[in-house]
């Protein structure tokens, strides 16, 4: 049992309680069962087994979408079958993003073949009663019903950021389950607004919450519409079901690998270095494993081609960034004896803008190396050429993007309402 001191149920659902902590205002513990539903209920039966491999499932996703950057109220796990996670007023909506038309979109669209790929995802909303079955709600609906939690008002900043949000969390869980040769076809999610009116992907998300299906192919799907597509449920039919729920809790441990992308960082002088720590510090923040080495192409060139070629032999996958000012010799010798992406960014100043940029950018023919001129250009573009093979890296970009699209949001906002 966990450790933590429940106070009054908040919510009780069919699947999950929802418990105050005693200790902390602040959080909450939500505490799966044993339960498995369809049809808003409808379909009911105990699944022993499920609720810690559901909490188990939350935990690895939730923990895959703070890794790459993205607000979730979730805060660590209690024990097998349950995790604590910050009190939140929930929006009472559910956000559901797909890729392949099936289910119920294909009963409300008919005509359209089953499989049709959505790109961008499609992005739909449904307002949580069960009594109604869920109905479809627009944009417009749901500004218009106002709802108020922990001070917010949800308007049209507060749905553009959910919206804009909803899309990221299912791009990031879509390349992830990729690595694993797994398509994720669709998904819902949920949000709440906590004490500081931030908006945080919350409820939990398991196999409840998706479409998995393994090499892309529907009848190896391993998620709950195995469950819901049963006439007659036998207790073979749910150990079918529960073994698919394991199958994909025990895929989710590879989806957030230990970091294996390198970024070196090549100065020319010592001089250099405060240039290259900013370097390191943007690389860093992407997930990226940095080394600061120092070898000048002038002076030492046979030692410059043998540092070099400790991270040709490597194998490790490797973006070399280039710091050197002046006549810049070290991008454009490490460009012609490898064919690891290489970045010039010259630490320039005021006096010799002009020259040390020329000198990175007019390079002999044959060359492929690129060049930028501010630390963070540089650790972007190595980041995105990493991204092109390491989920997580590509998650952190696909992050950031939502988060300055959320930031001008906020500051729009600011100016609008005088609060500058």
């Amino acid at each position: 049992m966990t450790e933590f001191k429940t106070g009054k149920l908040i919510i009780e659902g069919k699947t999950k309680q929802v418990f105050e902590l005693v200790d902390d205002p602040s959080l909450c513990l939500l505490i799966s069962k044993d339960k498995i539903t369809a049809g808003d209920g409808v379909k009911s039966h105990s699944l022993v087994g499920k609720s810690s491999i559901s909490n188990a499932t939350a935990a690895k996703v939730f923990a895959l979408l703070n890794k790459a950057g993205l607000k979730t109220s979730f805060v660590k796990i209690a024990d097998d079958k349950s995790f604590v996670a910050k009190k939140c007023q929930m929006v009472p909506i559910e956000w559901v993003t797909r890729r392949l038309a099936t289910g119920s979109f294909l009963k409300r669209h008919t005509g359209v073949a089953e499989g049709y790929r959505f790109n961008p995802p499609l992005q739909e909303t449904f307002f949580k009663d069960d009594a109604n079955h869920d109905p479809q709600w627009s944009e417009q609906q749901i500004i218009s019903a106002g709802f108020k939690l922990n001070g917010v008002t949800i308007g049209k900043d507060e749905y553009d950021i959910m919206h804009r949000t909803t899309l990221a969390v299912f791009e990031v869980l879509e390349r992830a389950w990729a690595t694993r040769d797994c398509a994720l076809i669709d998904m819902k999610i949920e949000f709440g607004i906590d004490d500081n009116g931030d908006i945080l992907v919350s409820d939990i998300i398991d196999s409840d919450s998706w479409r998995l299906w393994p090499s892309g192919d529907k009848r190896l799907m391993k998620d709950k519409q195995v469950y819901r597509n049963l006439t007659s449920v036998t207790d073979a039919d749910l150990n079918t079901v529960k073994r698919n729920f394991e199958w994909v809790a025990n895929q989710l441990e590879y989806l957030v690998p230990p970091p294996s992308s390198k970024v070196v960082i090549f100065m020319g002088s010592p001089s250099d270095k405060e240039h290259c720590e900013k370097i390191a510090k943007y690389a860093s923040e992407f997930g990226l494993n940095v080394q600061l080495r120092v070898c000048s192409a002038h002076k030492a060139s046979a030692e410059t081609l043998r540092i070099l070629s400790e991270y040709e032999g490597t194998g490790e996958k490797v973006v070399l960034i280039a710091v050197a000012g002046r006549s810049n010799g070290l991008g454009p010798v490490l460009s012609g004896n490898t064919a690891l992406p290489v970045i010039n960014c010259p630490p320039v100043t005021p006096q010799n803008v002009g020259q040390d940029v020329w000198s990175s950018l007019n390079v002999p023919s044959g060359l492929g190396c690129t060049t930028v001129l501010y630390p963070e250009s540089a650790a972007l573009a190595a980041a995105q050429i990493h991204a092109i093979h390491d989920h997580l890296v590509w998650s952190r970009l696909r992050v950031k993007q939502l988060n300055n699209f959320i930031n001008l949001k906020r500051a729009d906002a600011k100016i609008r309402n005088n609060l500058y």
